[in-house]
């Protein structure tokens, strides 16, 4: 029941956001979904070997929000460079001063790879909501993704037999993730059925200007990094011997548990529409 409101109440969040918030309220949300699961991810590194500064990482996260509310269009790529070298650079005189050269990579390189993971994915948020149909976008992304873990938990559950990467994650299987993907497209073909039918009524609440094969072929792509940012989440808990990243969320673990998938969607999404624009397939 906790998994069940808990869900419930974020879903309710975050439609709300999309079709009532504005732009600055849709950033102030993703900063804060990106800091409490960079301090997760901060945990993680404790249980391991290397300590990433919590004192570093998480005002290099709000930092990469204000450059992406102040100049949107703008590549994040100095930022994170120089955000990267400030960490390299305050390592290696820290663990020069005690005699520990060694952690001077390790350490720098978890950090920066935090920004990479965690920040850089939810700022493409704000910025996808602003392209052509940018609220339908977002609801297709959240659609794809959390349909996809829905279909992959229960068939896998039910009819799963083939291991998918059973020494990253023992309990997914083959059958669930072929689920996964059925799931992602049959929802992307209910959203599109909805946006023609509100076009058939004159609303432009929710509207998809590409043709149907397109949809489907960006939802199954979409669902495919999803459950790869899931595996890849896994192999970070599994690789400091944790089982959740947090118990921020009742019944779900942590907000890094419940973003994994997006963090790998929301940019392989991105990508492609970059791509669809460079071939001159249009917007979404």
């Amino acid at each position: 029941m906790k998994r069940i409101l808990t869900a419930t109440v974020l879903i309710a969040l975050v439609f709300g956001l999309i079709f009532w918030g504005n732009q600055l309220a849709l950033i102030v949300m993703s900063a804060l979904a990106a800091l409490l699961a960079a301090y997760e991810y901060v945990a993680l590194t404790r249980a391991g070997d290397e300590v990433v500064p919590a004192w570093w990482l998480l005002p290099a996260v709000a930092l990469l929000f204000v450059v992406t509310y102040w100049r949107p269009l703008d590549s994040p790529l100095p930022v994170l460079s120089a955000l990267g070298l400030s960490l390299l650079t305050i390592v290696a005189f820290r663990e020069a001063k005690s005699g520990h050269l060694e952690r001077v990579l390790p350490i720098a390189a978890a950090g920066f790879f935090g920004l990479i993971y965690i920040a850089y994915p939810l700022t493409l948020l704000p910025q996808i909501e602003a392209k052509e149909n940018g609220p339908t976008l977002l609801i297709f992304l959240m659609l794809v993704v959390w349909t996809g873990d829905i279909a992959a938990l229960y068939i896998g559950k039910a009819f799963g037999k083939h291991k998918l990467a059973p020494a990253l994650s023992p309990n997914k299987t083959q059958e669930g993730a072929l689920a996964s993907i059925a799931g992602s497209v049959l929802i992307a073909a209910i959203l599109a059925g909805v946006c023609e039918l509100f076009g058939r009524r004159g609303s432009t609440l929710l509207h998809i200007s590409e043709p149907l094969w397109q949809t489907l072929l960006l939802a199954a792509l979409v669902n495919v990094a999803a459950q790869v940012g899931d595996l890849l989440e896994s192999a970070l808990k599994r690789g400091v011997g944790v089982k959740d990243s947090g118990a921020m969320l009742p019944g779900h673990g942590g907000i890094l548990d419940r973003i994994d998938a997006l963090l790998v969607a929301a940019p392989v999404l991105w990508y492609l529409l970059l791509l669809k624009d460079a071939a001159g397939f249009g917007g979404f």
